[in-house]
């Protein structure tokens, strides 16, 4: 049976909202080098800003019941269900538009940080607030 802590998956995703915020507000000249969508983009409108809290919610609710399926209660367990999870899906999805839609490699890589960050975080927030 699936138990989830709702406390734990909103600070969850708010934390990994923020983060995101923080982490490519810091990484913005490197990503309007590597994108013209990301060079042409000023500040993110409002409802960019909504729509990227409700996806990160959602990863963290998704993460959340497999942390529960699966029982894991420690930071090590979270670690590496948050380092499969990464490497499953994001990695996978990333290398395919580096190799198939010619995504700059070193954007790709700027992505694949932002979601190894954000899964460790949601991982290890709900894993050890249950």
């Amino acid at each position: 049976m699936i138990h989830l802590n709702y406390a734990a998956v909103v600070v969850a995703g708010v934390v990994v909202f923020v983060f995101a915020a923080v982490y490519y507000s810091l990484l913005s000249r490197q990503r309007a080098a590597l994108s013209a969508a990301a060079a042409e983009r000023g500040r993110p409108p409002a409802w960019l800003l909504v729509l990227e809290l409700a996806k990160a919610l959602l990863v963290a609710f998704v993460v959340a019941g497999l942390v529960s399926l699966l029982g894991t209660s420690d930071w090590t367990g979270a670690l590496e269900l948050g380092c499969a999870l990464w490497i499953a899906f994001p990695v996978v999805l990333l290398l395919g538009s580096v190799t198939q839609e010619n995504v700059p490699w070193k954007l790709a890589a700027i992505h694949a940080g932002d979601w190894l960050a954000k899964l460790l975080i949601i991982a290890v927030i709900v894993s050890i607030w249950r």
